[in-house]
């Protein structure tokens, strides 16, 4: 394995190279109108504009909307997180070295908290402010974690996330990086749960590639989606933030031409929010899917993160009546009859 030495001076090249990605992402884009949403009665009106408002990232994923209107989002292959001022579009780095953060979550105190996936320091900790940085979990069972991915915080301060493991094509990129020496053991996909100022506990180990978590509005329920599976996973959750009652809830109908060699139905399921009305947004191959509280299938808003497939989604705002789509570098935006959670980033 490379020693910390050698990771750090890996960790400076790719900061280089993320300024002069991001600069010229952010240099003179003119927001382009690239589709129109079909309606869906009380959530988005027919002929919504989607509309690409930034690109040119060197990744686009997770994006939060703050109580204060604006928006943060993660640039995992440029190693930084961003903050949106949603009324002008202008875009600044909130952290500049994010050791490869994907999800972001907001914990009730207001520090934010990430799933942190640079391979050598996987975990899940504290991101901001810097004087509160720390650690919350980077082992179980005495091995690190695989690849963290997506989280969420609840009020009781408790965290749970996903970590989906590698695809080929990324244990591929590891042995490349770490000069063609075999990679370790590692940690089968799963989900956890770390309880405050606890260790982390697992959950979750039946899916192919757990990948995007959240809770319901009252947060009496996990959702977890599965990029190779057509069904969103419901539990619910106990009064020790552990959970109980596994279930299949609603069936997805995306599906993604893109194949990650790990089986199953390729949804590519990715990341989840959830509206005023606990109604539940799930990214998937074929755009946002939107699920009722009680597990029907809505409607698809047909957004395409070309030239892949869409990451993630969620509400922000000053009014949080605008859906915001990540992935594949860029960031659309939909304007909403519905509105998103105002107790919570997401």
């Amino acid at each position: 394995m490379k020693t910390a030495k050698a990771v750090g001076v890996i960790l400076s090249v790719l900061i280089s190279q993320a300024f002069a990605v991001v600069a010229s992402a952010q240099q003179g884009y003119a927001p382009v109108v690239v589709g129109t949403a079909t309606g869906i009665p009380g959530v988005v009106e027919e002929g919504a504009e989607i509309v690409r408002i930034l690109t040119g990232y060197n990744g686009l994923d997770d994006p939060i909307g703050l109580m204060d209107g604006r928006l943060l989002f993660a640039e995992p292959d440029g190693l930084r997180i961003h903050s949106l001022d949603t009324e002008t579009n202008e875009v600044t780095v909130l952290v500049a070295e994010s050791n490869e953060s994907h999800g972001i979550t907001q914990h009730p105190d207001g520090h934010l908290i990430s799933a942190q996936a640079w391979d050598g320091s996987t975990r899940i900790g504290v991101i901001y402010p810097p004087e509160a940085e720390a650690v919350l979990a980077d082992e179980y069972d005495g091995m690190p974690f695989s690849r963290p991915n997506d989280l969420i915080v609840a009020r009781t301060g408790g965290v749970y996330f996903t970590d989906p493991g590698l695809t080929a094509g990324q244990q591929q990129e590891l042995v490349e990086r770490y000069g063609g020496e075999p990679l370790g053991p590692r940690l089968p996909a799963a989900v956890y749960y770390i309880p405050p100022g606890g260790d982390a506990v697992r959950i979750e180990d039946q899916m192919i590639r757990p990948n995007g978590i959240q809770l319901n509005r009252d947060e009496t329920v996990l959702y977890i989606s599965d990029s190779n599976g057509d069904h969103i996973i419901a539990w619910d959750i106990r009064p020790d933030g552990l959970v109980e009652n596994r279930r299949e809830f609603g069936t997805l109908l995306g599906r993604s031409n893109r194949d990650n060699g790990l089986g199953g139905v390729k949804t590519f399921a990715d990341g989840l929010a959830v509206d005023s009305g606990d109604r539940l947004y799930v990214s998937t191959g074929g755009g946002i899917e939107v699920l009722s509280a009680e597990a029907e299938h809505l409607g698809i808003i047909p957004v395409r993160c070309l030239p892949r497939d869409c990451q993630n989604v969620a509400f922000g705002g000053p009014d949080r009546q605008t859906l915001f789509v990540a992935g594949a570098g860029s960031l659309y935006k939909i304007d909403m009859l519905a509105s998103g959670l105002t107790g919570r980033a997401k």
